[in-house]
């Protein structure tokens, strides 16, 4: 199709004096409009975020046969081994470096920072986890979706993205194929939960989602401004330190109860691995495109439990699981085929770079500022200044 284009426009054979530019077959025309949306660098992320939603989909999957076959409820656990391997891996890899890349170093500049986003991610992980003892699963995948609306405005007022018309529709149709899932949830019965105490439950993952939002903003923050490395290194440390406490005290019982087994062992160590997973992949993913688009891309997870419940759980079907997905899919291509940009203005920007050189002083001196903005895209972004680095 490159070497050889589809004509998009074709002259308009009544008038030969002026000739204009019409369609041409309608099938050409989407052709053309699909070649211009699916770009290389678009189905990159969209493939990207679908190994995320798969590493979520072994998750779901281990934590219940965890929790069905073998009456496992260990959400804190579950997440410390996550943390412990985090640790090993990337926590041991920032004690080994020299200079300012330095656990010491890093811990020296902003370790109460670090502490506090590491309590975060630990209670998002656990109150997300707690919601499915008191609500339906349809109510948790439905409440869950609050994490996007979050990322969208932590994005819009802390990190300054700015977005278009075309981002509000694509995360407005991503949002319609997951209502479209779950009524195709409502439809089959296939509402799991108890659903006792539901208020409860769906507080706990509005509680959970907005912590989630939390997390992942300045998750994009850091490994685009400092380096994945540091990030997970810092999670490693301080989520191993307090989900072991919180583990020590809530959870000690339940693990003495169970009969280990092989099985169960086993399950544990799919479950981390996927886990390990998603923490070091989700980083990569985000740097390439922004903790918005993650979550929208992870809308489709819920799909591919689904369908492996069909086979292993023997799940209803409904066509409306497939119509969701496509329409999931659709918003996520709409979503990704605008590029978003950041306001700043960059006499604010340099100032703040060179604190230390320059007095405080002297911002007055500048004069009025006006805003600007600096667009970026998934092909290219257009900084003139290297990132900056909050100390």
């Amino acid at each position: 199709l490159l070497m050889n284009p589809v004509p998009c426009f074709q002259m308009e054979p009544q008038n030969p004096v002026f000739p204009r530019q019409v369609p041409a077959h309608d099938d050409e025309l989407v052709l053309c409009f699909l070649l211009l949306i699916l770009t290389r660098d678009l189905l990159v992320t969209l493939a990207l975020g679908q190994v995320l939603s798969l590493l979520i989909c072994g998750i779901g999957l281990t934590s219940k046969y965890l929790a069905d076959d073998f009456h496992a409820n260990t959400p804190v656990f579950q997440g410390f081994l996550n943390y412990i391997l985090l640790f090993l891996v990337y926590t041991t890899t920032l004690a080994v470096r020299q200079g300012e890349e330095n656990l010491l170093a890093i811990l020296k500049r902003q370790w109460w920072k670090y502490m506090i986003l590491g309590l975060i991610d630990i209670e998002a992980n656990y109150l997300v986890i707690k919601a499915y003892q008191y609500t339906t699963l349809t109510s948790v995948q439905l409440l869950d979706c609050f994490v996007i609306p979050v990322v969208l405005l932590l994005s819009w007022f802390f990190l300054l993205v700015r977005y278009k018309a075309a981002h509000f529709i694509g995360v407005g149709v991503c949002l319609l194929g997951t209502g479209c899932m779950v009524g195709a949830d409502v439809l089959v019965g296939q509402q799991q939960g108890s659903g006792e105490q539901k208020l409860l439950g769906d507080l706990l993952v509005l509680a959970g989602a907005t912590l989630y939002g939390i997390s992942n903003v300045c998750e994009e923050f850091i490994v685009k401004n400092w380096s994945r490395v540091e990030f997970l290194g810092m999670m490693g440390l301080f989520g191993s330190f307090f989900s072991g406490i919180q583990l020590a005290i809530m959870e000690h019982k339940e693990l003495l109860r169970l009969a280990w087994d092989w099985q169960i062992g086993l399950l544990y160590i799919g479950f981390s691995a996927c886990m390990f997973g998603l923490y070091s992949f989700m980083p990569v993913v985000m740097k390439r495109t922004s903790a918005t688009s993650v979550n929208l891309s992870l809308l489709t997870a819920d799909l591919y439990s689904l369908f492996c419940g069909l086979f292993l759980f023997h799940y209803k079907f409904s066509v409306l699981y497939l119509l969701s997905f496509f329409i999931i899919v659709l918003g996520l291509i709409l979503y990704s085929s605008s590029s978003t940009y950041m306001a700043q203005d960059p006499r604010v920007y340099k100032q703040f770079r060179n604190t230390g050189a320059q007095p405080a002083t002297a911002l007055p001196h500048l004069g009025p500022l006006e805003p600007s903005v600096t667009y970026t895209s998934l092909d290219q972004e257009l900084v003139e200044e290297p990132p900056v680095r909050v100390v």
